[in-house]
């Protein structure tokens, strides 16, 4: 028998016998059937829902954000978005179910932090999605192997990434973004965005640069210069005021090659930007490059002397010996760096020049560095940004013949030296200056505040003063700051023209002015559709009509 069925049955249905109770037969039967009572057990009505824990957007996510500003700007709309999408961000990074690591490429120091964070992040097993410069120029390094990545362009895309990630599946967004062939700026400046601090709002003017500098990593991730237009920058700059924001920083590789690639300008730009700042709110401008700052000279010795823009630009040297800027492909002289420095100081008095100069450059003789070290001394630059040579791989810098280790080492520390051997502020003490808080020093013990220049002025920590204009006398300097004591009669000024946000508040949910019903905060399977529309005025007197309409999946 049992022979018969191992070579007869092929299929379930093949266990079907015709003695069985036709389908008839059975529902008959099953009519006389009288069914037991069970007592319910009293433990089932205590019974919690237990929901899958792998269902995306009920998470904690910690993101860690090395780099420039513009970095920190991609960080604050990759954080923004998954918040609106339902996940909680959160500053414990042992609580975080996925680590999210924002990385920077432009030192080998700041690519083994990251590289640690992700093992670390491993050895912990916590989910891992990294994004910034590092993976976008090397995203076949094998420690990023099996990892889900978002590109620099792709950060709209970050809760899609995420949600993968959370189900254990690696995705990598890596593209470019073009309209009709040509590069765009990047992810749209009207994302949700988690700002790091409410009162400060970082907007990315342009993505990438025209240089090709010999030792630059970054340029293989951010590409050629692409500007956004300058509608959307405006528009991005009148919604962050209304926001409760009160300063704005420009940034981008090379905010003075901004416009370049869409027949504008950085001057153009920034006059329509002013027209937006409230009275006592400011503006500080990101870092400009020699060569494309010189045809704007006279235009930006007055957006500087604006009272609304802070007189400070960070204008990078990098060396101030001419063959040494030629083998780095800078495509200025050191002349060219003078002019800048020399009109805007005698255009713009007081002007703050902030600079970097790197250290032991390949090929760099003793003269080369000694011109560095005159420069330094002729100039006395208050902000000096300086960098040991690091050989970046795959870069034409990296494979020059290098300047011994120990030479790079020893010109790093003897620029410190010269660096810290003099004290800028000292002439300030006594004066009495008008002042700008927005955030807590480190140790906690003061507010930090900035004045006209961008100089960094420490104030005593009273709630009343956050956010506002202060006046306040100068009466101790130190090497990066000033302690200011608030005039007694003097009352703080308010720029603000909302209530900022809280700090942790999602940035561009509130322009509906309506609360968003829950089911859109989590996109899953299934589909609801909700629709809103509203109107509301901007100072200008212009009506704009807002329609939302979103396609929900649910489960």
């Amino acid at each position: 028998m049992a022979s018969t069925c191992d070579s007869l049955i092929e299929d379930i249905e093949d266990m079907v016998s015709f003695s069985d109770p036709t389908p008839q037969e059975r529902q008959s039967i099953r009519k006389s059937i009288i069914p037991r009572s069970r007592k319910k057990k009293e433990l089932m009505c205590n019974e919690e829902l237990q929901a899958d824990s792998l269902i995306p957007g009920t998470q904690k996510i910690w993101m860690k954000t090395w780099g420039c500003s513009h970095n920190s700007s991609d960080g604050e709309y990759m954080a923004g978005q998954l918040a609106a999408s339902g996940y909680k961000m959160t500053d414990d990074p042992t609580e975080a179910d996925l680590w999210l690591l924002n990385s920077c490429t432009v030192k080998n120091p700041a690519e083994d932090h990251f590289r640690n964070s992700i093992k670390k992040a491993q050895e912990q097993e916590k989910k891992v999605v990294v994004a910034g410069c590092v993976p976008q120029a090397q995203p076949r390094m094998d420690y990023l192997k099996g990892l889900s990545i978002i590109g620099v362009q792709q950060i709209d895309r970050v809760v899609e990434v995420v949600d993968e990630a959370v189900k254990g599946h690696s995705v990598r967004l890596l593209g470019q973004k073009k309209d009709g062939g040509r590069r765009l700026g990047g992810a749209r400046l009207d994302l949700p965005k988690i700002r790091r601090n409410p009162l400060i709002e970082i907007i990315s003017i342009n993505t990438g640069c025209l240089n090709a500098c010999t030792y630059c990593k970054t340029k293989h991730a951010r590409g050629d210069l692409a500007s956004y237009p300058i509608e959307e920058l405006v528009e991005r700059a009148r919604q962050s005021f209304q926001e409760g924001v009160c300063e704005i920083w420009l940034t981008s590789e090379d905010t003075g090659a901004y416009g370049r690639d869409i027949g504008t300008d950085l001057p153009t730009l920034l006059w329509r930007l002013v027209e937006e700042i409230p009275e006592g709110a400011m503006l500080r401008l990101g870092m400009t490059n020699p060569p494309y700052i010189l045809e704007h000279l006279e235009e930006m010795a007055k957006i500087l002397n604006h009272p609304r823009v802070y007189a400070f630009l960070h204008v990078p040297v990098q060396s101030a010996s001419d063959s040494v800027l030629m083998d780095m492909k800078r495509e200025y002289c050191i002349d060219d760096f003078k002019r800048v420095v020399d009109f805007l100081k005698e255009r713009v008095p007081g002007v703050t020049i902030a600079t970097d100069i790197i250290c032991g450059f390949p090929g760099e003789t003793e003269e080369d560095f000694q011109e560095t070290i005159d420069l330094v001394k002729c100039y006395r630059f208050p902000s000096l940004f300086i960098n040991q040579f690091y050989p970046r791989p795959g870069t034409p810098a990296a494979k020059m013949e290098q300047v011994p280790a120990h030479v790079k080492k020893q010109r790093t520390k003897e620029l410190s030296q010269l660096f810290h051997s003099y004290n800028p502020y000292d002439h300030k003490v006594g004066e009495r200056q008008h002042v700008l808080v927005t955030e807590e020093s480190f140790d906690a013990q003061y507010y930090v505040s900035h004045n006209k220049f961008y100089e960094q002025v420490l104030v005593p920590k009273r709630a009343e003063f956050k956010g506002k204009m202060i006046e306040v006398d100068i009466y101790e300097a130190g090497k990066h700051f000033m302690r200011g004591q608030p005039v007694e009669d003097s009352k703080p000024f308010t720029p603000s023209i909302a209530a900022p946000l809280q700090k942790g508040e999602v940035s561009g949910l509130m322009q509906l002015n309506c609360p968003l019903p829950s089911f859109l905060l989590h996109t899953h399977t299934g589909v609801q559709t909700y629709t809103h529309t509203h109107t509301h005025t901007h100072k200008h007197h212009v009506n704009v009509s807002v329609s939302l309409h979103v396609i929900f999946h649910s489960d």
